[in-house]
């Protein structure tokens, strides 16, 4: 991944270069409705000067097929145009999506970094949206301004005055548009920047109602909500009505514009320099130029929140990544010995720590920022400071992080289960029909979980998992662990919310499913520990003691207080 990521303007141009086939077929398209319709009152200016004012039935007749021609190439061409200009628009967005959905799934991550879930879904949504729009009205504006040419050489054609005011006066009026669109600009991306934000509250505060009911804290939440939206929806506001101003602004300048052309054609007609079925097409000419206006109009307003939500987009693609690239793979099969040297970052300080192979270690940390951390370095979602982490020998910096961690699982303590079923989510990590799966069910328990829903297994989790209790949650991610099959898993306090008796038999059957393969246990609970090879005490960002859990439990005091507490 580059260093300095694309910028707005890249993002734009890769969503029009994307689509550029498409744009050139419905900006031909949206030039022949156009020239049609700009053909409509040259032909009816005609019909009045050549048939009507002379009486001649064969030249009534033949204008009216030209006529009824226009309109049908006209609609003919409209219709096409709109289709293949909106499926260039969701193509774009579409593209924009998955983009995103692969930087923020990216390995290395950090694009996630200090923006909330659903910030993330409203640039990978609404912004997405906004820059496939400029896909989408390329056309639009091209058609608009091969309206504005052909009806200038139309009405060079009736009066060179007519013409050259029209040619004359477009691209001024062009200039003003851009310029009265930059204010809108500003206040979309501050509109789009605050919308993120609320979206992102909104779905932190629905993930955590549960706690915050148990809690009592629901006016808290709806106060701290209630602030958000209400600076999204000012912002909103604003934005709105700098689009209204906009608009307004370009109606008047082009009614204004429109208006002296009637006014010149008029006096011309009068002064018998162009006759009366001239003066008629020079007026429905200037009519008809309201249109395209209209139209670059809406263009110009699209292309300014275009360009807002690119730079949004930018910014998400490119974060810069949370660990440098590396290129080594781990050994096949991996052994999975783990080692930390003289490991410092955040709340670690200078941690030596070795976890054989095959071993199941248990690392008791009072510190729940030191635990973070030490799953943090192993999952390597960040590099230490200071010192390097080891696995079979190799720095993890030097391992490609994607497959590092298909060697290395790290389970934290919040996972999230998706909203699919039982099985589905214990079968995430795992290989299509691995034997693993049913023995991380049993495990777990987590099958006992699965025959006391209605469809067993196949019973879907609603609300990511929050239709079950707490403990049964838990089976069920500590089930997906287990299935993955990883040479070495790191799990973090996976049994807090399960009752005594079950965790006591999950303690007894997670050394057996993982024997021989490297295990980690962060955690206090007794009965995890007392089934592992040693127990590892940090304190104080440091290793302070080592040992079996009996051993410990008899000759310190402190971590008799850490575990039994």
């Amino acid at each position: 991944m580059p260093t300095g990521g694309p910028t707005g303007g890249l993002v734009l141009r890769q969503a029009i270069r994307g689509q550029r086939r498409r744009i050139i077929a419905a900006s031909l398209l949206g030039m022949t409705h156009q020239g049609c319709e700009a053909l409509v009152p040259v032909v009816i200016g005609a019909t009045i000067d050549t048939a009507v004012a002379t009486g001649s039935s064969d030249a009534l007749l033949r204008l009216l097929l030209l006529l009824a021609v226009l309109f049908l190439v006209l609609s003919t061409c409209y219709r096409t145009s709109a289709r293949i200009t909106e499926g260039s628009g969701e193509l774009a967005a579409h593209r924009l999506r998955l983009d995103l959905a692969a930087r923020v799934l990216h390995p290395r991550g950090g694009a996630d970094a200090n923006r909330l879930p659903g910030a993330l879904t409203s640039i990978a949504t609404n912004d997405a949206r906004r820059v496939g729009s400029v896909a989408t009205v390329i056309s639009y504006g091209v058609s608009a301004v091969a309206a504005l040419v052909i009806s200038a050489v139309a009405l060079l054609r009736i009066s060179v005055p007519l013409g050259l005011l029209v040619l004359l006066g477009i691209p001024p009026l062009l200039w003003l548009g851009h310029r009265i669109s930059r204010p809108l600009e500003r206040r979309s991306e501050t509109e789009q920047e605050r919308a993120a934000h609320a979206s992102g509250v909104a779905a932190d505060l629905v993930s955590g109602l549960r706690v915050l009911k148990g809690m009592g804290a629901e006016s808290a939440a709806v106060a701290r909500y209630r602030t958000t939206s209400q600076d999204s929806l000012s912002a909103a506001l604003r934005a709105a009505r700098s689009r209204a101003g906009h608009e307004g602004a370009i109606l008047a300048l082009t009614g204004v514009f429109i208006a002296v052309i009637a006014v010149v054609g008029a006096y011309l007609a009068m002064d018998g320099t162009i006759s009366v079925g001239d003066l008629v097409a020079a007026v429905g000419l200037a009519q008809f130029l309201l249109g395209p206006f209209q139209l670059l109009t809406y263009v110009n307003a699209e292309l300014a929140q275009g360009r807002a939500s690119a730079r949004r987009i930018a910014e998400v693609l490119a974060s810069p990544v949370s660990v440098e690239d590396g290129h080594d793979v781990p050994d096949s099969p991996a052994a999975g010995h783990l080692a930390l040297r003289g490991v410092t970052l955040g709340a670690l300080r200078g941690v030596d720590l070795e976890l054989p192979a095959g071993s199941l270690t248990g690392v008791v940390a009072r510190d729940l920022a030191a635990a973070h951390d030490l799953l943090v370095c192993l999952a390597r979602e960040a590099d230490p400071a200071e010192g390097a982490v080891e696995l079979d020998g190799t720095p993890l910096t030097s391992l490609d992080p994607d497959a590092l961690r298909r060697v290395v699982l790290v389970a934290h303590h919040d996972a999230d289960l998706f909203e699919s079923t039982l099985l589905d989510n214990v079968r995430a990590g795992a290989d299509d029909g691995s034997p693993a799966v049913e023995r991380a069910l049993g495990a777990s328990a987590a099958d006992d979980v699965a025959r006391l829903l209605p469809d067993g297994g196949d019973t879907l989790l609603a609300e990511r998992g929050r239709s079950l209790s707490g403990g049964q949650r838990q089976r069920v991610a500590l089930a997906r662990a287990l299935a993955a099959d990883r040479p070495v898993l790191v799990l973090h306090d996976p049994t807090t919310a399960v009752d005594t008796v079950t965790e006591s038999r999950i303690a007894a059957r997670l050394r057996e499913v993982r024997r021989d393969r490297t295990t980690v246990l962060v955690t206090t609970s007794p009965a995890l520990l007392a089934v592992t090879d040693r127990v590892v005490v940090l304190e104080d960002g440091a290793v302070r003691a080592a040992g079996h859990h009996t051993e410990l439990l008899a000759a310190d005091a402190t971590y008799r207080a850490a575990v039994l507490a």
